[in-house]
């Protein structure tokens, strides 16, 4: 099966029709076998740790034309993609051994009640024996398209 292309994946067409091509990417990843709500809580958790960690993803505020203000947004693209647990664990293998930004959000955390927890859930357990219901990740292009090999796009 072959994935689907995405917008930041077009780079002709977006030049032809004046789109800003990014050099770097952000990437979530969430398992394909979690229900609809888990999905939509994955990302947007993951999300704020991409959005909290990184400076340079955030653009300006925005304000409309009556003068309401209105919080900053990731100024790039965020592509979701979709795997087996097993491809998520090695998405996260291959974006510590390159060193990326990286996001995770465990199944252990669907039963925890607050921040402190969640870093207690996270912390208890080693790396390779992570349970991913997701990860995020943030980079160059490339990178983030090798360490996200294997995955599709969210359909």
């Amino acid at each position: 099966m072959r994935a689907r292309t995405s917008v930041q994946d077009t780079a002709a067409a977006a030049a032809h029709a004046g789109r800003m091509r990014f050099d770097t990417k952000i990437a979530i990843a969430v398992r394909a076998d979690l229900a609809v709500w888990q999905k939509l809580n994955v990302t947007a958790f993951l999300a704020s740790g991409i959005a909290a960690g990184i400076d340079e993803v955030a653009g300006k505020p925005y304000e409309d034309g009556s003068g309401n203000r209105y919080l900053e947004m990731f100024r790039q693209p965020v592509l979701v993609y979709t795997g087996p647990a097993e491809a998520l664990a090695a998405v996260r293998e291959r974006a510590v051994a390159r060193d990326m930004p990286a996001a995770v959000y465990t199944e252990e955390l669907f039963a925890t009640g607050d921040d402190d927890a969640n870093r207690a859930a996270v912390r208890a357990v080693a790396a390779e024996s992570l349970v991913l219901a997701g990860i995020a990740v943030y980079g160059p292009r490339n990178a983030v398209d090798k360490v996200c090999r294997g995955l599709t796009l969210h359909p």
